[in-house]
């Protein structure tokens, strides 16, 4: 009896102490109040829960990375980027409703704002890896890959390729995968890679021990980077499924979309990489100039204004969800939405119906049949909301539709790895291209239209009149949508 009595005073005393991290930990006062009594109501495994999934790494920086710099070279590249956004902001080119948003991003990330850049937009892996694989072979310097799923396939392998001849060519390679995304990568693989003279680290690589949390914090960045001036960032991995000229006629049709930029917005894409290769690997990267070549932004191709937004449990806040939030609140006309798991929580929903009942042209595209039950279901449980108010939503039916962007009014577009939901805006590490670009935004319209030929419109009086249970096992999932 006496150790019954030990047992349970020691549960107790635990069971405060986490009640208090909870309350000190979390934000949201719902979210900590549906912690607080699942620890106590689930004893044992709600503290277990709480602590795989529930932990605020955002704020206890469990995450935090830091390049080993060069001072000097770095207060230089860092008041150059700072001068020249300052310049970019006064040119005139950027549209008074943005002006905002860019500043944020700058202050919340450091990322600066960027002129001179020529963007393209690229539909797909039969556009991206064509461009992708002509680009690597061009490089001179430095190649800089990390991705969240990389395939042992084809693709994956016509990439390799590329990246041995170059390494022997004495370029500089250095390739980072995520450990649970590119889990199909064998050692042999990476062997063949690194005999080569490839630099290979996977992020935050999973051990048995911390199993939950390392499954649940992972990176899901797509970043190339070459010389320091030419980069890709979007959402297609490197992977067979993502192009659809090789597939059978009955393979599953795969609607994606990346960028190819060249300019000094790849400058912050580059800090990223590194950020995140010496934060997983043992071989660090020193801040050198060779890998920010100033002189960049001196003779463009184009000019383009593009700003990187970077979110995960690194940064101070959630920039993406920020960014994102910023740009709904600046639209004056529309809002067009692709995403593969739309999640949008109350805060984001709240303010698409603030525009939908302002007159503004609200639409988001959504794929027919999700590849996960439960995110389609709890996805579902926000449409009806939605549709009461006024916003159109369509389901895509040719395929999967697995591009996360968005469109605001004719001057605004966003293209990145970012889903529209908790895991990207608070779990993952991502990254969004920001484009203060008509010919992009219009460009990004035209795919936007063309996809909705392949869609069909949910009509809100049918939705509404489902059968109950459908509504109510819809409500239920979305309790779970945090953790989804």
């Amino acid at each position: 009896m006496n150790w019954i009595i030990i047992f349970e005073i020691v549960y107790l005393i635990i069971l405060l102490l986490v009640v208090l991290r909870v309350l000190y930990d979390t934000r949201s006062g719902a979210k900590a109040l549906a912690y607080i009594l699942f620890i106590i109501l689930v004893p044992g495994v709600g503290i277990l829960f709480y602590f795989s999934f529930g932990v605020n790494y955002r704020k206890r920086k469990l995450y935090s990375k830091k390049i080993v710099e060069d001072e000097v070279l770095a207060q230089k590249i860092s008041s150059h980027l700072h001068n020249y956004s300052e310049e970019v902001l006064r040119s005139g080119n950027l549209s008074p409703e943005h002006r905002n948003l860019a500043r944020f991003i700058y202050s919340a990330s450091n990322s600066p704002l960027t002129g001179s850049n020529a963007v393209q937009l690229l539909l797909n892996g039969e556009q991206k890896f064509p461009e992708v694989l002509a680009a690597l072979q061009e490089a001179a310097s430095h190649i800089h890959i990390e991705y969240y799923i990389y395939e042992n396939d084809n693709t994956g392998n016509a990439i390799a390729d590329v990246l041995i001849l170059k390494a022997q060519e004495g370029v500089e390679v250095r390739f980072m995968y995520d450990d649970f995304g590119s889990h199909s990568l064998d050692k042999q693989f990476v062997q063949r890679l690194e005999k080569a003279g490839v630099e290979c680290a996977p992020f935050y690589k999973i051990k048995w021990y911390a199993l939950a949390s390392r499954l649940n914090y992972r990176n899901h960045r797509k970043i190339i980077i070459i010389d320091g001036k030419k980069s890709f960032v979007g959402g297609i991995n490197i992977s067979d499924k993502y192009r659809n000229d090789t597939k059978a006629e009955n393979g599953l049709y795969w609607r994606d979309t990346h960028l190819m930029i060249d300019g000094p917005a790849s400058f912050y894409l580059q800090h990223l990489f590194i950020c995140d290769w010496n934060f997983c690997s043992k071989n660090k990267i020193p801040f050198h100039a060779t890998y920010f070549p100033l002189h960049v932004s001196e003779n463009p191709a184009s000019n383009d204004i593009v700003q990187i937004a970077p979110s995960g449990p690194d940064s101070t806040l959630p920039v993406i969800f920020y960014s994102l939030m910023q740009a709904i609140a600046s639209a004056r006309e529309r809002i067009l939405i692709t995403s593969p798991y739309f999640i949008p929580g109350e805060s984001l929903m709240d303010a698409l119906i603030i525009a939908a009942k302002s007159g503004i042209e609200v639409s988001v595209l959504v794929p027919g049949i999700s590849d996960s039950k439960m995110v389609n279901a709890a996805a579902r449980a926000y449409y009806t909301e939605l549709l009461q108010h006024g916003v159109r939503i369509f389901l895509y039916n040719k395929g999967f539709v697995h591009a996360k962007t968005m469109v605001i009014d004719h001057d605004l577009a966003v293209v990145g790895s970012a889903n529209m939901d908790y895991r990207s805006f608070d779990l993952n590490f991502e990254v969004n291209a920001m484009l203060y670009s008509k010919t992009i935004n219009e460009q990004l319209s035209q795919a936007f239209t063309e996809d909705l030929k392949h869609a069909s419109e949910i009509n809100a009086s049918d939705w509404l009149a489902r059968p109950k249970y459908h509504h109510l096992w819809e409500k239920l999932v979305r309790l779970l949508s945090p953790f989804l």
